[in-house]
């Protein structure tokens, strides 16, 4: 069975359609003002109505509070909640009772070890991502285009389906797919032109290089 797709950081009605035309499963918002994808609550809940229905529709946060998970809850409604900072599992809880949305939580990977913390967070989360540590010096928790060594996945289980994430691109997804196993896989700027802006013919490609994996 083929993987499915999450197409990350979509701004734009172009690049929405295009990952909801090429079948991804999951569509995601970035809320969070240092990220070249930000988008405010309010235009991503017009932008995103047209994927209600169609793909879970996915608020990226970073170590939010009460008031934005409240908003984005009132205001975006969406599926899940993914929490890209230093969250806890008790901040998980909290985030699902604000928002009534299901939970990803990305956990970095650079080595063998850092896997010990998935324990931990499974009886929290609806699925876990793991998205390569960022290089020393960025300001940004994902989204940089760095990746980890796949092979490290190869034979895991995990209670829940789970996504592999970190400097995906059209031309490495497949392969990303049958080193890791990963039935979930997450792209932002492996699909842009330039920093935050998404290319409709690349989500396409990432999308279909996906299905054939």
């Amino acid at each position: 069975m083929s993987a499915h797709a999450k197409i990350c950081g979509l701004t734009t009605p172009e690049t929405l359609d295009a990952a909801l035309t090429g079948g991804a499963a999951f569509v995601g918002a970035v809320v969070f003002p240092r990220s070249p994808r930000h988008i405010e609550p309010l235009h991503a809940a017009t932008l995103f109505e047209r994927a209600r229905n169609k793909a879970k529709i996915v608020a990226v946060t970073v170590d939010a509070d009460d008031a934005l998970l409240t908003e984005i809850a009132l205001i975006l409604k969406p599926d899940l909640i993914q929490l890209h900072g230093s969250e806890t599992p008790a901040r998980a809880e909290r985030a699902r009772v604000l928002t009534g949305a299901g939970i990803i939580k990305v956990l970095a990977i650079r080595a063998h070890e850092d896997f010990a913390q998935a324990d931990g967070w499974e009886p929290f989360v609806d699925h876990l991502m793991f998205d390569a540590k960022p290089p020393e010096g960025s300001n940004l928790p994902g989204g940089v285009g760095a990746r980890f060594d796949w092979t490290l996945l190869a034979g895991r289980a995990f209670r829940h389906p789970w996504f592999v994430a970190g400097g995906l691109t059209p031309d490495n997804v497949a392969q990303a797919i049958r080193v890791s196993g990963a039935p979930l896989v997450d792209v932002s700027s492996g699909v842009e032109s330039a920093p935050g802006v998404k290319d409709p013919a690349l989500i396409a490609a990432f999308l279909k290089a996906t299905r054939s994996a």
